[in-house]
This record gives structure tokens, C-alpha cells and sequence, in this order.
């Protein structure tokens, strides 16, 4: 999630994009609990997701 929120700033200057970027950082050195290590992990999450009935 957080390079994706990363990627999605640098390509519009979404000023909110750059928040969510910055919470997962600072979560992210915490452990939070919703931080996704890396996009395989995100996209594998996201096709679940999709697939759930």
C-alpha cells in the first residue's frame, strides 16, 4: 500500500496520496498490523479479496 500511495503522488500531486504515504511509513517502522511488506503481497491480498463470494 505504501508504494502504491508513493506511485499514485508522483504521477498526480495528490496531496492525499502523500499523507497516506506518510502514515504507512511511520507505521510501517512500528509493525503496524495492516502494512503490506510488498505489492505481491498486496496484489495476492486484493485478487482474494475479489474472489471471496
Amino acid at each position: 500500500m505504501r508504494n502504491f500511495s508513493w506511485k499514485y503522488f508522483t504521477l498526480t500531486g495528490d496531496v492525499e496520496s502523500y499523507m497516506l504515504y506518510k502514515e504507512m511509513d511511520q507505521f510501517g517502522d512500528n509493525g503496524h498490523p495492516n502494512d503490506v511488506p510488498d505489492d505481491a503481497d498486496e496484489l495476492a491480498v486484493e485478487l482474494e479479496q475479489q474472489s471471496a463470494p
